[in-house]
């Protein structure tokens, strides 16, 4: 790979400057609002009577209205721009996490749940079709996954505010919970306003830019090559490396969602506080965040992306296998970070590799298919656990399983060297 000239790279870290900041930002409080509710578990599932398997049913529903919206949401964005739509997205995400507070047992908890699964639906496909259109392959990489590293920073963040929000049980007649889905569901609303003076549409319309810098990043991501380039959306949506790509994502996100949501529950079997729960979630958070900035960099500079994203799922299945055969606590936890490290690498790596043969409407729409395909595992995940985890009163019959979810999907993204052809 040629290195890019030094005026290049300040024009492509300018657009990154711009752009990427509040896209992130919005990403973390994404994630926080999505798992929120594996601390909130742990005083409010007592409170309003929800079972093992009731929880995990729905941790993991929110994802059906998610996946059942995300191909529709993905196609509105395409035609109506994503400035608006991402900003539509925000604001009803924010305020449906906060209205969690209303929750009074199991089947307002699932419809809350769903309706929150479609409010977010398209944001993350929408986000990666529109860095898209702003950086070519060389970087793109290393944008989306500093876009990406919002979801371990998510728990970095939300570990401890979590756990320092569940204190304020009792503040103006509010459990600790509910504080937690307010403080953490509202912000995200405002930000969907800011977004809409933030953002701009394409190259062509960025005043912030010179005339120069225009035309360069509107030349350099016109003039790449795809393998195979798939324009039309149903064509995408058949391709045999779209379908493999959903599977992979499927399996890897059953792996990060089903250890992610439990996570917290986990850890308290450690008999830690809810704020020393936090904390150490943290931790874990933050090396799996140092993981994928160093892996993507080390994929951009001429790594092999179906190879390194095979190696990420497999580090992630042996991690939880380690975490299971190890009977210390800390060693255990040790084992556990390392999985996730793997599964945050795997994510910040695997969105790269639909844009090296979709383009346009199919981009957008193959996106969207993929994400939604891979995202049941984020259903599947949480429901797994949930169910071992009541029937057997351990952890370690669902780690096993989310495994072996893990292990296949390493499997399965080693077979794409044959249909995914090396840039």
């Amino acid at each position: 790979m040629a290195v890019a000239a030094p005026a290049e790279r300040r024009v492509f870290q300018k657009v990154a400057w711009r752009l990427l900041p509040i896209l992130t930002v919005a990403y973390v409080f994404n994630y926080l609002d999505r798992n929120n509710i594996g601390f909130a578990a742990l005083t409010m599932n007592r409170e309003i009577g929800l079972t093992a398997s009731q929880f995990g049913r729905g941790a993991g529903i929110l994802f059906l209205g998610y996946c059942l919206l995300e191909v529709p949401s993905n196609m509105i964005l395409y035609r109506v721009g994503a400035r608006v739509w991402l900003a539509r997205i925000m604001i009803g995400w924010g305020l449906i996490s906060a209205a969690t507070i209303f929750v009074h047992g199991a089947w307002s908890f699932y419809l809350l749940r769903f309706l929150l699964g479609a409010a977010e639906a398209g944001y993350f496909p929408g986000v990666a079709f529109y860095l898209g259109h702003w950086f070519p392959a060389q970087y793109r990489t290393r944008a989306i996954a500093w876009f990406m590293v919002a979801i371990p920073i998510s728990s970095v963040v939300g570990g401890a505010l979590s756990g320092a929000l569940l204190q304020m049980d009792g503040i103006w007649g509010l459990a600790g919970w509910k504080w937690l889905f307010v403080l953490e569901g509202l912000p995200v609303a405002v930000l969907g306003v800011v977004t809409l003076f933030v953002l701009t549409e394409k190259p062509e319309d960025a005043t912030w830019l010179t005339d120069a810098e225009r035309a360069l990043v509107k030349e350099r991501v016109a003039g790449e090559s795809r393998h195979n380039e798939v324009r039309r959306l149903l064509p995408a949506l058949r391709d045999p490396r779209t379908l493999m790509l959903g599977a992979v994502q499927f399996g890897f996100l059953c792996g990060s969602y089903g250890v992610g949501i439990w996570l917290p529950q986990i850890i308290k079997a450690g008999h830690l506080s809810d704020l020393q729960v936090g904390f150490i979630t943290s931790g874990v958070y933050a090396l799996a965040s140092l993981t994928m900035i160093v892996w993507a960099n080390h994929v951009d500079r001429g790594g092999n992306k179906v190879l390194n994203l095979s190696l990420s799922c497999l580090l992630g299945g042996a991690g939880l296998v380690g975490a299971i055969l190890i009977d210390s606590f800390w060693l255990s936890l040790g084992c556990l970070t390392l999985s996730l490290a793997g599964i945050n690498a795997a994510r910040g790596i695997f969105f790269t590799i639909p844009m090296r043969f979709l383009t346009g409407l199919a981009l957008a729409g193959g996106l969207a298919f993929i994400n939604s395909i891979g995202t049941a595992g984020g259903f599947v995940g949480p429901i797994v656990m949930g169910n071992f985890v009541e029937r057997t009163g351990s952890f370690t019959a669902g780690l096993t399983a989310l495994a072996a979810f893990l292990f296949a999907a390493a499997a399965l993204a080693w077979t794409l060297k044959f249909f995914v052809r090396r840039d």
